[in-house]
């Protein structure tokens, strides 16, 4: 069974920083691109970013760019987003999300919190 569990929301002041991680487990994880997808109180879906199986290719949406920071650890099924710089609009519900070639964002976590707010 695919598994996704995100964790290291929290309230964070403005200007502050956070890492999320997501663990996976139920698939072989350097096979797919991960992505980042957040959601706002009342928003809809917006993607953050995304990298390749092997790390080498990363792309942002244009509002986090040199503010947000993807990674992955293949030996230890991880995803991380380094987050910098936070502004009260990066308030959301942030998702982990498994990319299949063919299937496009064929799996989600449940979400971790962030809070940007003094």
């Amino acid at each position: 069974e695919v598994q996704l569990v995100e964790s290291g929301g929290g309230l964070v002041q403005p200007g502050g920083s956070l890492r999320l991680s997501c663990a996976a487990s139920g698939f072989t994880f350097d096979d797919y691109s991960m992505s980042w997808v957040r959601q706002a109180p009342g928003k809809g879906l917006e993607w953050v970013s995304v990298i390749t199986w092997n790390g080498e290719s990363r792309h942002y949406a244009e509002s986090m760019k040199g503010r947000f920071t993807i990674s992955r650890d293949n030996a230890k099924n991880t995803l991380h987003l380094q987050m910098n710089s936070l502004k009260s609009e990066d308030t959301a519900l942030y998702y982990c999300v498994r990319e299949d070639q063919y299937y496009g964002m064929d799996y989600w976590g449940k979400g971790t919190l962030v809070t940007v707010s003094s």
